[in-house]
């Protein structure tokens, strides 16, 4: 097992609710029904942020979630802050929930990056892509709240033909984006090679890198 958020223990340190407990069963279960297969398991580290893509259902989420389960690890992800109201509070929180408040002058980064300091485990799922129409590009978000955090990256990949996914080597993030994005990109095309959107990340990360270098060598 992983070294994430243990089942029986909600990321709050108490035992998860009823509701949320079935609300896993269920996830879990549609998973196994599905047939999916993970190819490579979460590293066994206590703390990471994990990316994933494509993102191209509303489906992903219970796929991801059942995935982690599968491995004893209760994924995170971020919501914002008026979900976590009464009657919903325990729910949101024992299903990984991280409210975010975006009133709050500090940004959403940096409140996810204190919720981390102060939990011993923390795998917070984003999606990069950000809507399931994107081409494949991704926002740089989620490599903000690692190099915040610092807490290394792992990639995920998805294969919703054949019902397969998997999580990537963690990538500790240098602070040269464009250079750890193509890291992102060669371990994604590796798994999909001719995948039309891991392709377009492989380029961005190409483009980024050439538009870095040619503001550095401006006088």
């Amino acid at each position: 097992m992983a070294p994430g958020t243990r089942q029986d223990i909600s990321s709050e340190g108490r035992k998860p609710s009823l509701l949320s407990r079935f609300a896993r069963w269920v996830f879990l279960s549609i998973y196994r029904f599905k047939g999916w297969k993970i190819d490579s398991p979460l590293p066994p580290i206590p703390k990471y942020v994990i990316a994933g893509a494509p993102h191209s259902s509303n489906w992903d989420f219970v796929f991801f979630v059942g995935a982690t389960a599968d491995q004893g690890v209760i994924p995170n992800y971020m919501g914002k802050a008026a979900l976590f109201k009464w009657p919903m509070t325990e729910f949101m929180l024992d299903m990984g929930g991280v409210p975010v408040d975006r009133s709050k002058r500090a940004n959403y980064v940096e409140q996810v990056a204190d919720e981390y300091a102060r939990r011993d485990h923390m795998a917070l799922v984003i999606a990069p892509e950000g809507t399931r129409s994107s081409k494949g590009e991704w926002r740089s978000g989620f490599y903000h709240i690692a190099v915040a955090a610092d807490v290394p990256i792992v990639p995920a990949w998805v294969n919703p033909q054949t019902h397969v996914l998997g999580f990537g080597p963690p990538i500790h993030p240098t602070g040269d984006y464009p250079a750890d994005l193509a890291k992102i990109a060669a371990w994604l095309r590796s798994k999909r090679p001719d995948y039309d959107r891991y392709k377009v990340l492989e380029a961005q990360a190409e483009r980024l890198a050439r538009e870095q270098a040619a503001e550095g060598s401006v006088p």
